[in-house]
């Protein structure tokens, strides 16, 4: 089964919290998801594997450590994933960025992609695929999926808000692959989307309806 990490960090619980209120506007909506992805990604990197340095100081010889080579991406579901791109870039500069597009057909409630695009070494590279909800878990799962048919094996999926219905479903679908949530709410309602959550991340980021 998955690996899954709450995030009970002080700092993340109250962005979060900060998120959800309805008067939150896009502006500070887009700079709170952005803090929390950044959070996120610290904690999500922590095993990351590491190999002895060695620099010179201004006064003196120093010995310590940095990341083994490794080739990270981030790949944000289009669109509200975008919205974590910037806080994950903030501590990982040196990520490529893939993009996969998926929208949940409003009938079937399942996901339908219209974009695919990822870097080409794929089979080198540990991928962080992100989406601000994980509700049913359809995009996610196909999101990742895809990214399999590609190739890699080494996949972590980072969300903001979950519903046990989406995770339980992510973690039956790809139990090899570690997920990080904010924040596990309640539940879904009858339109699929997670309650209490915060509404539809992509327009509160966008400011559409």
């Amino acid at each position: 089964m998955s690996k899954v990490f709450i995030m009970d960090h002080p700092l993340i619980q109250h962005k979060v919290l900060r998120l959800r209120n309805k008067e939150t506007g896009s502006k500070e909506f887009r700079e709170l998801v952005r803090e929390i992805a950044q959070l996120m990604c610290y904690e999500a990197t922590r095993d990351l594997p590491l190999e002895d340095a060695e620099v010179e100081t201004p006064v003196g010889h120093a010995v310590g450590k940095c990341i083994a080579g490794k080739n990270l991406s981030i790949v944000p579901i289009l669109r509200a994933g975008l919205g974590m791109v910037d806080g994950m870039l903030d501590l990982v500069p040196t990520a490529k960025v893939g993009h996969i597009g998926l929208y949940r057909d409003p009938e079937t409630l399942q996901p339908v992609e219209y974009y695919c695009k990822l870097p080409q070494d794929i089979e080198e590279r540990d991928f962080f695929v992100l989406d601000p909800m994980l509700a049913t878990g359809g995009s996610a799962v196909a999101a990742i999926q895809f990214i399999k048919d590609r190739g890699a094996k080494n996949i972590n999926f980072l969300c903001l808000i979950a519903a046990p219905e989406g995770l339980n479903t992510l973690q039956k679908a790809h139990p090899d692959v570690s997920i990080y949530v904010a924040a596990l709410d309640e539940k879904l309602n009858d339109h699929a989307y997670i309650v209490p959550g915060l509404g539809d991340a992509g327009d509160r980021l966008f400011g559409t309806k």
